[in-house]
Protein backbone atom coordinates (compact mmCIF):
# COMPACT_ATOMS: atom_id res chain seq x y z
CA UNK A 1 0.00 0.00 0.00
CA UNK A 2 2.87 2.77 1.06
CA UNK A 3 4.62 1.80 -2.77
CA UNK A 4 0.85 2.50 -4.19
CA UNK A 5 0.77 5.08 -2.10
CA UNK A 6 4.29 6.77 -3.25
CA UNK A 7 3.73 5.59 -6.80
CA UNK A 8 0.91 7.94 -6.70
CA UNK A 9 2.04 11.35 -5.16
CA UNK A 10 4.99 10.86 -7.82
CA UNK A 11 2.89 10.52 -10.63
CA UNK A 12 1.33 13.72 -9.16
CA UNK A 13 4.22 15.48 -8.67
CA UNK A 14 5.38 14.57 -12.33
CA UNK A 15 2.28 16.37 -13.85
CA UNK A 16 2.80 19.18 -11.28
CA UNK A 17 6.33 19.85 -12.85
CA UNK A 18 4.76 19.42 -16.30
CA UNK A 19 1.88 21.51 -15.68
CA UNK A 20 4.28 24.05 -14.29
CA UNK A 21 6.59 23.95 -16.73
CA UNK A 22 3.80 24.09 -19.57
CA UNK A 23 2.64 27.36 -18.17
CA UNK A 24 6.06 29.12 -17.26
CA UNK A 25 6.91 28.93 -21.28
CA UNK A 26 2.63 29.97 -21.54
CA UNK A 27 3.37 33.23 -19.25
CA UNK A 28 6.67 33.76 -21.73
CA UNK A 29 5.12 34.23 -24.96
CA UNK A 30 2.60 36.32 -23.24
CA UNK A 31 5.15 38.35 -21.82
CA UNK A 32 7.16 38.52 -25.34
CA UNK A 33 4.48 39.01 -26.94
CA UNK A 34 3.26 42.17 -25.01
CA UNK A 35 6.59 43.71 -24.11
CA UNK A 36 9.14 43.00 -27.22
CA UNK A 37 6.63 43.12 -29.99
CA UNK A 38 8.13 43.84 -33.74
CA UNK A 39 4.60 43.43 -35.29
CA UNK A 40 4.92 47.38 -36.28
CA UNK A 41 8.42 46.93 -37.52
CA UNK A 42 7.45 44.11 -39.90
CA UNK A 43 4.16 45.78 -40.54
CA UNK A 44 6.47 49.07 -42.07
CA UNK A 45 9.29 46.89 -43.68
CA UNK A 46 6.61 45.05 -45.47
CA UNK A 47 3.57 47.06 -46.50
CA UNK A 48 5.83 50.35 -46.45
CA UNK A 49 9.53 49.12 -47.32
CA UNK A 50 8.34 47.10 -49.80
CA UNK A 51 5.06 47.90 -50.92
CA UNK A 52 2.50 45.63 -52.74
CA UNK A 53 3.10 42.30 -53.79
CA UNK A 54 1.41 40.82 -57.24
CA UNK A 55 2.87 37.89 -57.98
CA UNK A 56 5.58 37.75 -60.80
CA UNK A 57 6.84 41.86 -59.50
CA UNK A 58 9.99 42.64 -58.62
CA UNK A 59 8.17 43.70 -55.12
CA UNK A 60 6.97 40.45 -54.34
CA UNK A 61 10.37 38.99 -55.09
CA UNK A 62 11.55 41.61 -52.40
CA UNK A 63 9.00 40.89 -49.86
CA UNK A 64 10.47 36.90 -50.19
CA UNK A 65 14.07 37.61 -49.74
CA UNK A 66 13.25 40.31 -46.71
CA UNK A 67 11.12 37.39 -45.41
CA UNK A 68 14.17 35.47 -45.47
CA UNK A 69 16.74 37.64 -44.08
CA UNK A 70 14.80 38.69 -41.36
CA UNK A 71 14.32 35.14 -40.07
CA UNK A 72 17.82 34.64 -40.20
CA UNK A 73 18.68 37.52 -38.33
CA UNK A 74 16.26 35.63 -35.56
CA UNK A 75 18.39 32.45 -35.96
CA UNK A 76 15.70 30.90 -37.90
CA UNK A 77 16.86 28.79 -41.10
CA UNK A 78 14.93 30.30 -43.98
CA UNK A 79 14.74 29.77 -48.10
CA UNK A 80 12.67 30.54 -51.02
CA UNK A 81 11.23 27.29 -52.67
CA UNK A 82 10.42 28.08 -55.94
CA UNK A 83 7.29 26.15 -57.37
CA UNK A 84 6.29 27.91 -60.66
CA UNK A 85 6.42 31.11 -63.28
CA UNK A 86 4.61 33.86 -63.70
CA UNK A 87 3.96 36.59 -66.14
CA UNK A 88 6.21 39.15 -64.73
CA UNK A 89 4.79 42.93 -64.68
CA UNK A 90 5.64 46.23 -62.71
CA UNK A 91 3.59 48.81 -61.40
CA UNK A 92 5.04 52.21 -63.11
CA UNK A 93 3.38 56.02 -62.54
CA UNK A 94 -0.63 56.30 -63.02
CA UNK A 95 -1.81 60.40 -64.10
CA UNK A 96 -4.67 60.14 -65.09
CA UNK A 97 -6.26 64.16 -65.65
CA UNK A 98 -9.49 65.42 -67.33
CA UNK A 99 -8.10 68.39 -69.69
CA UNK A 100 -11.78 69.13 -71.09
CA UNK A 101 -14.24 70.35 -70.00
CA UNK A 102 -11.94 72.02 -67.45
CA UNK A 103 -9.07 70.83 -65.69
CA UNK A 104 -9.00 68.21 -62.95
CA UNK A 105 -6.06 65.37 -61.68
CA UNK A 106 -8.32 62.40 -61.30
CA UNK A 107 -8.09 59.27 -58.70
CA UNK A 108 -7.63 55.79 -60.65
CA UNK A 109 -5.40 53.15 -60.74
CA UNK A 110 -4.27 50.93 -63.53
CA UNK A 111 -5.65 47.33 -63.56
CA UNK A 112 -2.28 44.68 -63.33
CA UNK A 113 -0.91 43.32 -66.12
CA UNK A 114 -2.87 45.39 -68.40
CA UNK A 115 -0.32 47.51 -71.18
CA UNK A 116 1.15 50.98 -70.72
CA UNK A 117 0.14 54.17 -72.66
CA UNK A 118 2.59 55.96 -74.92
CA UNK A 119 5.51 58.16 -72.77
CA UNK A 120 4.03 61.46 -71.62
CA UNK A 121 0.35 59.82 -71.87
CA UNK A 122 -2.59 59.75 -74.55
CA UNK A 123 -4.88 62.24 -75.03
CA UNK A 124 -8.69 61.56 -76.22
CA UNK A 125 -12.43 61.67 -75.54
CA UNK A 126 -14.55 59.69 -73.26
CA UNK A 127 -17.16 57.71 -74.52
CA UNK A 128 -19.77 55.75 -73.27
CA UNK A 129 -21.03 52.58 -74.35
CA UNK A 130 -24.04 53.26 -75.62
CA UNK A 131 -27.41 50.74 -76.00
CA UNK A 132 -27.41 48.88 -78.86
CA UNK A 133 -30.50 46.79 -80.51
CA UNK A 134 -28.20 43.86 -81.55
CA UNK A 135 -24.63 42.63 -81.94
CA UNK A 136 -24.95 44.29 -85.48
CA UNK A 137 -25.12 47.78 -84.54
CA UNK A 138 -22.50 47.36 -81.68
CA UNK A 139 -20.57 45.66 -84.81
CA UNK A 140 -21.35 49.27 -86.69
CA UNK A 141 -21.04 51.14 -83.80
CA UNK A 142 -17.51 50.18 -83.12
CA UNK A 143 -15.28 51.78 -85.72
CA UNK A 144 -15.67 55.16 -83.49
CA UNK A 145 -14.07 54.39 -80.35
CA UNK A 146 -10.72 54.89 -82.19
CA UNK A 147 -8.19 57.05 -80.53
CA UNK A 148 -11.29 57.48 -77.89
CA UNK A 149 -11.41 55.91 -74.07
CA UNK A 150 -14.37 53.63 -73.50
CA UNK A 151 -16.02 53.43 -70.08
CA UNK A 152 -17.50 50.13 -69.26
CA UNK A 153 -19.10 50.13 -65.87
CA UNK A 154 -22.54 51.25 -65.04
CA UNK A 155 -23.07 54.83 -63.10
CA UNK A 156 -23.69 54.23 -59.49
CA UNK A 157 -26.83 56.27 -58.28
CA UNK A 158 -25.27 57.22 -54.97
CA UNK A 159 -21.09 57.51 -53.44
CA UNK A 160 -22.73 56.49 -50.09
CA UNK A 161 -22.85 53.26 -48.55
CA UNK A 162 -25.99 51.62 -47.48
CA UNK A 163 -25.16 52.21 -43.66
CA UNK A 164 -25.21 55.74 -44.06
CA UNK A 165 -28.61 56.04 -45.92
CA UNK A 166 -29.84 53.77 -43.17
CA UNK A 167 -28.98 56.39 -40.18
CA UNK A 168 -29.71 59.65 -42.38
CA UNK A 169 -32.53 58.74 -44.89
CA UNK A 170 -36.37 58.65 -44.47
CA UNK A 171 -37.43 54.65 -45.18
CA UNK A 172 -38.92 55.98 -48.41
CA UNK A 173 -36.00 57.79 -49.88
CA UNK A 174 -33.54 54.52 -49.40
CA UNK A 175 -36.50 52.39 -50.72
CA UNK A 176 -36.62 54.40 -53.86
CA UNK A 177 -32.59 54.71 -53.86
CA UNK A 178 -32.58 51.10 -53.70
CA UNK A 179 -35.04 50.41 -56.32
CA UNK A 180 -33.45 52.57 -58.99
CA UNK A 181 -30.33 51.39 -58.26
CA UNK A 182 -31.67 47.90 -59.12
CA UNK A 183 -32.94 49.76 -62.71
CA UNK A 184 -29.82 51.42 -63.40
CA UNK A 185 -27.60 47.96 -63.04
CA UNK A 186 -30.41 46.30 -64.94
CA UNK A 187 -30.32 48.13 -67.57
CA UNK A 188 -25.99 48.22 -68.13
CA UNK A 189 -26.04 44.48 -67.61
CA UNK A 190 -28.38 44.15 -70.63
CA UNK A 191 -26.31 47.12 -72.57
CA UNK A 192 -23.18 45.15 -71.91
CA UNK A 193 -25.04 41.57 -73.89
CA UNK A 194 -26.41 43.30 -76.16
CA UNK A 195 -22.76 43.71 -77.41
CA UNK A 196 -22.71 40.05 -78.04
CA UNK A 197 -19.35 40.00 -75.94
CA UNK A 198 -18.20 38.33 -72.69
CA UNK A 199 -16.69 40.30 -70.14
CA UNK A 200 -13.26 39.96 -70.88
CA UNK A 201 -13.84 39.82 -74.69
CA UNK A 202 -15.44 43.34 -75.05
CA UNK A 203 -11.93 45.17 -73.63
CA UNK A 204 -10.34 43.21 -76.64
CA UNK A 205 -12.69 44.44 -79.24
CA UNK A 206 -12.43 47.97 -78.54
CA UNK A 207 -8.72 47.92 -78.33
CA UNK A 208 -9.12 46.16 -81.45
CA UNK A 209 -11.08 48.68 -83.15
CA UNK A 210 -8.67 51.54 -81.63
CA UNK A 211 -9.60 52.70 -79.09
CA UNK A 212 -6.69 54.12 -76.59
CA UNK A 213 -7.92 52.24 -73.52
CA UNK A 214 -10.80 51.50 -71.08
CA UNK A 215 -11.88 52.50 -68.27
CA UNK A 216 -13.63 51.32 -65.17
CA UNK A 217 -14.84 51.36 -61.71
CA UNK A 218 -15.57 48.91 -59.27
CA UNK A 219 -17.22 50.17 -56.50
CA UNK A 220 -16.60 48.33 -52.92
CA UNK A 221 -19.58 49.59 -51.14
CA UNK A 222 -17.99 51.72 -48.94
CA UNK A 223 -16.68 55.17 -48.81
CA UNK A 224 -13.65 56.41 -51.44
CA UNK A 225 -12.85 52.25 -51.55
CA UNK A 226 -12.78 50.55 -55.13
CA UNK A 227 -11.43 46.83 -55.97
CA UNK A 228 -8.31 46.58 -57.85
CA UNK A 229 -7.94 43.71 -59.32
CA UNK A 230 -6.65 42.60 -62.83
CA UNK A 231 -7.51 43.61 -66.59
CA UNK A 232 -7.82 41.59 -70.08
CA UNK A 233 -6.61 44.35 -72.43
CA UNK A 234 -3.42 43.53 -74.72
CA UNK A 235 -2.73 46.11 -76.39
CA UNK A 236 -3.91 49.25 -75.03
CA UNK A 237 -4.20 50.30 -70.71
CA UNK A 238 -7.40 49.58 -68.50
CA UNK A 239 -7.65 51.67 -65.43
CA UNK A 240 -10.45 51.71 -62.51
CA UNK A 241 -11.26 55.41 -61.49
CA UNK A 242 -12.88 56.35 -58.40
CA UNK A 243 -16.61 56.36 -57.98
CA UNK A 244 -16.79 59.90 -57.71
CA UNK A 245 -14.54 60.73 -61.00
CA UNK A 246 -15.98 58.27 -62.81
CA UNK A 247 -19.68 59.91 -62.34
CA UNK A 248 -18.02 63.12 -63.48
CA UNK A 249 -16.74 62.01 -66.47
CA UNK A 250 -19.80 59.43 -67.08
CA UNK A 251 -22.51 62.62 -66.49
CA UNK A 252 -20.35 65.19 -68.81
CA UNK A 253 -20.37 62.06 -71.21
CA UNK A 254 -23.90 61.62 -71.50
CA UNK A 255 -24.50 65.38 -71.76
CA UNK A 256 -22.74 65.82 -74.62
CA UNK A 257 -20.01 68.30 -73.02
CA UNK A 258 -17.38 65.16 -74.52
CA UNK A 259 -14.77 65.01 -71.70
CA UNK A 260 -11.19 64.65 -72.70
CA UNK A 261 -8.83 62.96 -70.39
CA UNK A 262 -4.45 62.35 -70.81
CA UNK A 263 -4.24 59.29 -69.55
CA UNK A 264 -0.32 57.97 -68.89
CA UNK A 265 0.31 54.54 -67.07
CA UNK A 266 3.90 53.27 -67.53
CA UNK A 267 3.60 50.03 -66.56
CA UNK A 268 6.19 47.28 -67.67
CA UNK A 269 6.68 44.23 -68.69
CA UNK A 270 9.86 41.82 -67.34
CA UNK A 271 9.05 38.27 -68.85
CA UNK A 272 8.58 34.99 -67.20
CA UNK A 273 9.86 35.41 -63.43
CA UNK A 274 10.03 32.02 -61.37
CA UNK A 275 7.44 32.27 -58.12
CA UNK A 276 8.18 31.29 -54.53
CA UNK A 277 7.24 30.55 -51.46
CA UNK A 278 8.69 31.32 -47.95
CA UNK A 279 9.76 28.49 -45.67
CA UNK A 280 11.23 28.79 -42.33
CA UNK A 281 11.79 26.22 -39.67
CA UNK A 282 12.44 25.67 -36.03
CA UNK A 283 13.64 22.32 -35.77
CA UNK A 284 12.04 20.02 -33.37
CA UNK A 285 14.44 17.58 -30.61
CA UNK A 286 11.66 14.53 -29.63
CA UNK A 287 10.06 14.59 -33.02
CA UNK A 288 11.56 16.05 -35.95
CA UNK A 289 9.66 14.80 -38.34
CA UNK A 290 6.94 16.05 -37.06
CA UNK A 291 5.35 19.34 -38.27
CA UNK A 292 3.17 22.11 -36.80
CA UNK A 293 2.25 24.69 -39.30
CA UNK A 294 2.15 28.15 -39.34
CA UNK A 295 0.31 29.58 -43.11
CA UNK A 296 -0.48 33.05 -44.53
CA UNK A 297 -0.39 33.98 -48.17
CA UNK A 298 2.61 37.04 -48.56
CA UNK A 299 0.90 38.31 -52.07
CA UNK A 300 -1.36 40.88 -52.81
CA UNK A 301 -3.24 42.80 -55.50
CA UNK A 302 -2.09 46.02 -55.94
CA UNK A 303 -4.48 48.75 -55.16
CA UNK A 304 -3.24 49.49 -51.86
CA UNK A 305 -0.25 47.74 -50.16
CA UNK A 306 -1.86 44.69 -49.26
CA UNK A 307 -2.37 45.22 -45.72
CA UNK A 308 -4.84 43.15 -44.08
CA UNK A 309 -4.92 41.07 -46.96
CA UNK A 310 -2.77 39.45 -46.40
CA UNK A 311 -0.22 41.46 -44.63
CA UNK A 312 -1.56 41.15 -41.57
CA UNK A 313 -1.55 37.06 -41.09
CA UNK A 314 2.11 37.53 -42.66
CA UNK A 315 2.97 39.96 -39.77
CA UNK A 316 1.64 37.60 -37.39
CA UNK A 317 3.02 34.73 -38.32
CA UNK A 318 6.64 36.04 -38.68
CA UNK A 319 6.05 37.33 -35.20
CA UNK A 320 4.98 33.77 -33.85
CA UNK A 321 7.66 32.40 -34.96
CA UNK A 322 10.31 35.23 -33.26
CA UNK A 323 8.33 34.57 -30.55
CA UNK A 324 8.62 30.84 -30.16
CA UNK A 325 12.26 30.85 -31.70
CA UNK A 326 12.98 33.46 -28.17
CA UNK A 327 11.09 31.40 -25.65
CA UNK A 328 10.49 27.53 -26.89
CA UNK A 329 13.81 27.63 -29.14
CA UNK A 330 13.95 23.05 -28.56
CA UNK A 331 10.09 22.54 -29.88
CA UNK A 332 9.57 18.59 -29.45
CA UNK A 333 8.28 18.96 -33.09
CA UNK A 334 9.92 20.55 -35.92
CA UNK A 335 7.82 23.90 -36.24
CA UNK A 336 7.00 25.19 -40.52
CA UNK A 337 5.24 28.10 -41.43
CA UNK A 338 4.77 28.83 -45.49
CA UNK A 339 4.01 31.98 -47.04
CA UNK A 340 2.51 31.32 -49.95
CA UNK A 341 2.65 32.83 -53.28
CA UNK A 342 0.07 33.50 -56.05
CA UNK A 343 -3.08 32.65 -53.11
CA UNK A 344 -5.22 35.48 -54.77
CA UNK A 345 -4.50 33.45 -58.11
CA UNK A 346 -6.32 30.26 -56.55
CA UNK A 347 -4.14 29.45 -53.59
CA UNK A 348 -1.29 28.13 -56.13
CA UNK A 349 1.68 28.41 -53.50
CA UNK A 350 -0.19 26.32 -51.20
CA UNK A 351 -1.32 23.81 -53.31
CA UNK A 352 1.78 23.35 -54.93
CA UNK A 353 3.59 22.48 -51.54
CA UNK A 354 1.05 20.43 -50.43
CA UNK A 355 2.08 18.81 -54.26
CA UNK A 356 5.40 18.59 -54.05
CA UNK A 357 6.15 17.43 -50.38
CA UNK A 358 4.02 14.33 -50.28
CA UNK A 359 6.41 12.78 -47.60
CA UNK A 360 5.39 15.51 -44.67
CA UNK A 361 1.29 15.20 -45.36
CA UNK A 362 0.86 12.65 -43.44
CA UNK A 363 3.16 13.85 -40.89
CA UNK A 364 1.65 17.27 -39.87
CA UNK A 365 0.37 17.56 -36.74
CA UNK A 366 -1.84 20.71 -37.42
CA UNK A 367 -1.58 23.38 -39.97
CA UNK A 368 -3.18 27.09 -38.56
CA UNK A 369 -3.82 29.55 -41.18
CA UNK A 370 -4.76 33.66 -40.98
CA UNK A 371 -6.20 35.39 -43.45
CA UNK A 372 -9.15 37.67 -43.46
CA UNK A 373 -7.99 41.63 -41.83
CA UNK A 374 -6.40 43.10 -39.16
CA UNK A 375 -9.17 41.82 -36.74
CA UNK A 376 -9.18 40.04 -33.36
CA UNK A 377 -9.55 35.96 -33.37
CA UNK A 378 -13.20 35.36 -32.99
CA UNK A 379 -14.29 31.84 -35.47
CA UNK A 380 -12.52 28.44 -35.57
CA UNK A 381 -14.12 25.55 -37.11
CA UNK A 382 -13.14 22.08 -36.62
CA UNK A 383 -13.25 21.69 -40.48
CA UNK A 384 -14.65 18.17 -40.16
CA UNK A 385 -12.42 16.59 -38.60
CA UNK A 386 -14.49 14.27 -36.01
CA UNK A 387 -11.72 14.72 -32.42
CA UNK A 388 -10.99 18.13 -33.82
CA UNK A 389 -12.92 19.39 -30.06
CA UNK A 390 -11.03 17.25 -27.94
CA UNK A 391 -7.56 18.70 -28.79
CA UNK A 392 -8.30 22.05 -30.09
CA UNK A 393 -10.47 22.29 -26.47
CA UNK A 394 -7.20 21.42 -24.52
CA UNK A 395 -4.97 23.66 -26.56
CA UNK A 396 -6.88 26.97 -26.15
CA UNK A 397 -7.81 26.18 -22.57
CA UNK A 398 -4.20 27.33 -21.90
CA UNK A 399 -4.93 30.38 -23.94
CA UNK A 400 -5.77 33.78 -21.49
CA UNK A 401 -9.67 33.61 -21.29
CA UNK A 402 -9.46 37.78 -22.26
CA UNK A 403 -8.01 36.78 -25.81
CA UNK A 404 -10.54 33.69 -25.95
CA UNK A 405 -13.99 35.67 -24.78
CA UNK A 406 -14.99 36.47 -28.30
CA UNK A 407 -14.18 33.28 -29.69
CA UNK A 408 -16.88 31.11 -31.22
CA UNK A 409 -15.90 27.89 -32.25
CA UNK A 410 -17.85 24.99 -34.53
CA UNK A 411 -16.75 21.47 -33.76
CA UNK A 412 -16.35 19.44 -35.91
CA UNK A 413 -17.73 21.89 -38.29
CA UNK A 414 -17.62 21.04 -42.03
CA UNK A 415 -14.36 21.13 -44.43
CA UNK A 416 -13.55 24.32 -46.32
CA UNK A 417 -13.54 24.14 -50.09
CA UNK A 418 -12.36 27.48 -51.07
CA UNK A 419 -11.21 30.92 -50.31
CA UNK A 420 -7.75 30.59 -48.30
CA UNK A 421 -4.99 28.24 -48.29
CA UNK A 422 -5.36 26.17 -45.19
CA UNK A 423 -7.80 24.18 -47.71
CA UNK A 424 -5.12 23.30 -49.85
CA UNK A 425 -3.90 21.08 -46.88
CA UNK A 426 -7.21 20.03 -45.46
CA UNK A 427 -8.01 18.45 -48.91
CA UNK A 428 -4.89 16.50 -48.29
CA UNK A 429 -5.89 14.93 -44.61
CA UNK A 430 -4.00 17.39 -42.32
CA UNK A 431 -6.03 18.89 -39.41
CA UNK A 432 -5.81 22.44 -41.13
CA UNK A 433 -7.39 25.39 -39.29
CA UNK A 434 -8.65 29.05 -40.03
CA UNK A 435 -7.70 31.40 -37.58
CA UNK A 436 -11.07 33.94 -38.56
CA UNK A 437 -11.06 37.84 -37.27
CA UNK A 438 -13.26 39.98 -36.50
CA UNK A 439 -14.68 41.79 -39.64
CA UNK A 440 -13.70 45.61 -39.11
CA UNK A 441 -15.58 46.21 -42.57
CA UNK A 442 -12.90 44.24 -43.94
CA UNK A 443 -14.92 43.29 -47.22
CA UNK A 444 -16.06 46.84 -47.97
CA UNK A 445 -13.15 48.39 -47.34
CA UNK A 446 -9.79 46.88 -47.43
CA UNK A 447 -10.62 43.43 -49.34
CA UNK A 448 -8.72 44.16 -52.51
CA UNK A 449 -9.25 47.26 -52.32
CA UNK A 450 -7.44 50.87 -52.94
CA UNK A 451 -7.71 51.50 -48.93
CA UNK A 452 -5.89 48.10 -48.05
CA UNK A 453 -3.29 50.63 -46.36
CA UNK A 454 -0.74 50.14 -43.25
CA UNK A 455 -3.21 52.92 -41.40
CA UNK A 456 -6.02 50.09 -41.26
CA UNK A 457 -3.87 47.71 -39.11
CA UNK A 458 -5.26 47.49 -35.63
CA UNK A 459 -2.28 46.44 -33.95
CA UNK A 460 -3.80 45.18 -30.23
CA UNK A 461 -5.61 43.06 -32.21
CA UNK A 462 -2.95 41.30 -34.04
CA UNK A 463 -0.53 41.14 -30.87
CA UNK A 464 -3.61 38.93 -29.13
CA UNK A 465 -3.62 36.65 -32.29
CA UNK A 466 0.15 36.20 -31.96
CA UNK A 467 -0.42 35.27 -28.42
CA UNK A 468 -3.61 32.51 -29.20
CA UNK A 469 -1.51 31.55 -32.09
CA UNK A 470 1.62 30.94 -30.53
CA UNK A 471 0.41 29.05 -27.58
CA UNK A 472 -1.98 26.86 -30.18
CA UNK A 473 1.46 25.95 -31.85
CA UNK A 474 3.00 25.31 -28.29
CA UNK A 475 0.48 23.01 -27.07
CA UNK A 476 0.05 21.32 -30.87
CA UNK A 477 3.83 20.68 -30.40
CA UNK A 478 3.25 19.24 -26.75
CA UNK A 479 0.39 17.19 -27.86
CA UNK A 480 2.14 13.21 -26.77
CA UNK A 481 0.94 11.83 -30.17
CA UNK A 482 -0.65 12.69 -33.48
CA UNK A 483 -3.93 14.10 -33.23
CA UNK A 484 -6.59 12.09 -34.84
CA UNK A 485 -7.60 12.71 -38.46
CA UNK A 486 -10.78 11.20 -38.27
CA UNK A 487 -13.47 13.26 -41.02
CA UNK A 488 -16.90 13.54 -40.79
CA UNK A 489 -18.29 13.77 -44.05
CA UNK A 490 -20.86 16.30 -44.80
CA UNK A 491 -24.20 16.32 -45.70
CA UNK A 492 -25.11 17.96 -49.14
CA UNK A 493 -27.81 20.46 -47.87
CA UNK A 494 -29.28 20.49 -51.49
CA UNK A 495 -30.12 16.88 -51.62
CA UNK A 496 -29.73 15.42 -48.14
CA UNK A 497 -27.36 13.20 -49.17
CA UNK A 498 -23.83 12.86 -47.83
CA UNK A 499 -20.99 14.88 -49.71
CA UNK A 500 -17.46 14.27 -50.58
CA UNK A 501 -14.36 15.52 -48.94
CA UNK A 502 -12.60 18.25 -50.87
CA UNK A 503 -10.86 16.55 -53.82
CA UNK A 504 -6.81 17.99 -53.69
CA UNK A 505 -6.24 20.07 -56.39
CA UNK A 506 -3.51 20.66 -58.61
CA UNK A 507 -1.84 24.27 -58.98
CA UNK A 508 -1.46 26.74 -62.06
CA UNK A 509 2.23 27.03 -62.39
CA UNK A 510 2.46 28.72 -65.67
CA UNK A 511 0.40 31.86 -64.77
CA UNK A 512 -0.75 35.25 -66.50
CA UNK A 513 1.14 33.91 -69.98
CA UNK A 514 -1.80 33.18 -72.26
Amino acid sequence: MNKIYRYGIGLLLLVSVKVQAQNQIIDAIIKEATENSKLEVLAHEIMDGVGPRLVGSPQMQKAHDLAVSTYQSWGIPARNEKWGEWRGWERGITHIDMIAPWTRSLAGTQLAWSPSSPQGGAKGEVVILPEFADSLAFQKWLPTVKGKYVMLSAPQVTGRPDYNWEEFATPESFEKMKAERIKVNAAWSSRLMTTGKSRTGLPLALENAGALGIITSYWSNGFGANKIFSGSTKKVPTVDLSLEDYGLLFRLAESGKKPQINLNAQSKETGVQPTYNTIAEIKGTEKPDEYVMLSAHFDSWDGGTGATDNGTGTILMMEVMRILKAVYPNPKRTILVGHWGSEEQGLNGSRAFVEDHPEMIDKIQALFNQDNGTGRIVNLSGMGFVHSYDYIGRWLNKVPSDITRELKTEFPGNPGTGGTDHVSFVAAGVPAFNLGALNWSYFNYTWHTNLDTYDKIVFDDVRNNAILTAILVYMACEEPEMVSREQRIPINPRTGEPGEWPAQRSPTRKGGMN
